[in-house]
């Protein structure tokens, strides 16, 4: 009960997913609460990304077939946002409008608190949607199957790079201010574990669903010649997502000796973005 209450806590903060009123009083909050919820981050991805898979294959079944990739992959990307109320691309924006706007440590975080929008966080926010979509549509160009299974993948493992940034840097945000703070306090190496297990639970499941449906047989009795053309898709988009973590990593070591909830945002985005390229790439090499 206690996971189940860390699990609704956290898909209550992260997401426009109703827990409201009774069940809201049974979850109940609290800052340690708040803070045990980070190992089910990779959790709420499952969530987000089942209920955008859903849409996306109904949109691809009944969608003209010609632009039926492009147009789930940029309905499916608004349902996304809508689901999350915007709440990683909020992030993003102050991110690249803080590094964007100063190479001083102390502006750059001002910046980053300042609520308006600025150039570089409006160009950011329209270049990450452009590239979701564009990317997705060409998944969707290739199979539903992958495409499904980008997403679904995509949204697990980019939740769940933002743990590492928060259990390897400092959180140098407004403590006073910031929501982000009892998330921020270090997590724990049980939390961490938890997170992990959902992640790897999630990708081994979402592997063997995409090569029971690439086979059309019984998932008991999946064929290995498509277990590993799933297999390479997901080695080179978790890849593809790693490289930019550190990277992410590195750079907010070097720009802010620490990271803010913003910085989490932005990680959990463009680690997404990633993800699809990588994928992308493995089914453009030969596949």
């Amino acid at each position: 009960m206690k996971a189940l209450r860390h699990f609704l806590l956290a898909l209550q903060f992260f997401t426009r997913i109703p827990v409201t009123g009774r069940l809201a009083d049974w979850v109940g909050f609290s800052q340690a609460m708040l803070r045990a919820s980070a190992a089910y981050f990779p959790a709420v991805g499952v969530v987000v990304g089942g209920l955008v898979v859903l849409l996306t294959a109904a949109l691809m079944h009944y969608l003209p077939a010609t632009y039926a990739p492009l147009a789930a992959a940029a309905l499916g990307t608004t349902w996304s946002v809508w689901l999350t109320g915007a709440f990683h691309e909020d992030g993003l924006a102050d991110v690249a409008d803080g590094l964007g706007g100063s190479y001083d440590r102390e502006r750059a975080l001002i910046i980053m608190k300042d609520s308006r929008v600025g150039a570089f966080g409006a160009i950011a926010v329209v270049l990450i949607l452009l590239n979701k979509v564009a990317l997705l549509a060409l998944l969707g160009a290739v199979g539903l199957v992958w495409m499904c299974f980008a997403l679904m993948a995509g949204h697990v493992i980019s939740r769940t790079w933002p743990l590492l940034i928060i259990r390897w840097l400092p959180h140098v945000g407004d403590e006073a201010g910031s929501k982000s703070k009892p998330l921020a306090d270090q997590i724990s190496t049980s939390s961490l574990a938890v997170a992990l297990f959902w992640c790897a639970g999630a990708l081994a499941l979402s592997t063997c669903i995409a090569a029971a449906v690439l086979t059309g047989s019984d998932p008991l009795t999946l064929a290995i010649t498509q277990v590993l053309p799933v297999l390479k898709v997901l080695a080179f988009g978790s890849l593809a997502s790693a490289l930019i973590f550190v990277y992410l990593l590195r750079l907010f070591a070097r720009r802010l000796q620490g990271f803010t909830g913003d910085c989490l945002g932005t990680t959990q985005q463009v680690c997404e973005i990633a993800f699809y390229l990588g994928c992308t790439l493995a089914l453009g090499s030969g596949h």
